[in-house]
């Protein structure tokens, strides 16, 4: 399963349930990082050097960073969703289908 770094944005109760599935998921928080407000572009720099795919719910920001950076490991963007473990399970089922994430943008949308 993949290895993801999930930013401050990102639920944790979602990275947790993504650990049930199997996902290698380190948190914002667990790095040391958490509520420091650190810059996005140092957030998916971290990421990248940790070999992780960031995921996030800060689709406007990182798509633009997708657009001007193709040296990661990959950004998955999220709608955010009330029920947090519906959340992870999209998660869950994108990702292997653009595995490799490396260099990837995978938009996870919000189900019916």
């Amino acid at each position: 399963m993949a290895k993801l770094y999930a930013d401050e944005q990102f639920p944790r109760k979602s990275a947790e349930h993504l650990r049930e599935l199997d996902h290698d998921v380190l948190t914002v928080q667990e790095a040391g990082q958490g509520n420091q407000a650190i810059p996005d572009d140092e957030v998916l720099a971290f990421a990248t050097a940790e070999e992780r795919a960031v995921v996030t719910l800060n689709r406007r920001d990182f798509i633009q960073l997708y657009r001007h950076n193709a040296d990661h490991v990959g950004i998955v963007v999220c709608k955010d969703d009330a029920d947090k473990i519906r959340l992870a399970e999209r998660v869950d089922q994108a990702v292997p289908l653009e595995e490799p994430l490396a260099g990837k943008l995978v938009r996870v949308n919000r189900g019916n």
